[in-house]
């Protein structure tokens, strides 16, 4: 079977705490992205750093409502049992959410763009994005061309993680010769592929789009 998700509620509940068996514990907070511009309604996740402009990464098949939505990135502050705190917190982005209803989601099925079958997956695999600049983000269909000098290796997209010190983010980043609006943040541990999970509510409607980036254990897998 396709991989299963996991409890997403538990990974942005501010406070939740996980361990790993190498002795690395990890204490969950919630940061606050601003608001993405979804102009179309149709959504696009990626390493923006690889892929945005080049037209190679295709919009998800669940679109939304066109209008503003909250991004929040679940952020793990990481320590090492035993050892005195960091000088400087060890922080890593856990999941990505984009929010589109503030209300309980009852069910979740992968992000799928066009072409992409569940049934064709074996055991634990999924589709998600490369990533290979230690980066994802969120943005609408309608910013595919809408950051040009990215792909010039500068422009806002450059300066949001620059000048932060490549702090993990999220950074919503505005285009400023087009208005485009995008959510980027750092990946996780870095470089790999990562899924995008759509969440519904009991009524079947989008709640929500959280890429997991596979810093916490699942609870489930956990065992004491």
């Amino acid at each position: 079977m396709p991989m299963s998700p996991r409890d997403y509620t538990w990974l942005f509940t501010p406070g939740s705490t996980f361990s790993h068996p190498a002795g690395t514990t990890g204490v969950l907070h919630v940061a606050d992205g601003g608001e993405l511009d979804l102009p179309t309604g149709r959504v696009v996740a990626c390493d923006p750093f690889v892929y945005l402009g080049t037209g190679d990464i295709e919009p998800f098949t669940v679109t939304v409502t066109p209008g503003r939505y909250r991004v929040e990135a679940a952020v793990a502050t990481l320590a090492r049992q035993g050892e005195p705190p960091a000088a400087r917190p060890h922080r890593r982005v856990a999941a990505a959410r984009l929010v589109i209803r503030d209300e309980p989601t009852a069910t979740w099925e992968l992000a799928l763009r066009p072409g992409q079958d569940p049934a064709d997956l074996g055991d634990d695999e999924f589709y998600g994005y490369g990533v290979d600049a230690g980066t994802g983000c969120f943005y609408d269909a309608s910013a595919e061309q809408g950051f040009p000098e990215a792909q010039e290796d500068e422009g806002p997209l450059w300066d949001a993680f620059e000048d932060s010190d490549w702090s993990e983010g999220p950074h919503l980043i505005t285009s400023p010769g087009t208005g485009h609006t995008l959510a980027a943040f750092t990946s996780g541990w870095g470089d790999g592929a990562y899924p995008t999970w759509t969440g519904r509510s009991a009524r079947g409607e989008v709640t929500c789009f959280v890429t997991d980036f596979f810093v916490a254990p699942d609870p489930r897998d956990v065992v004491d």
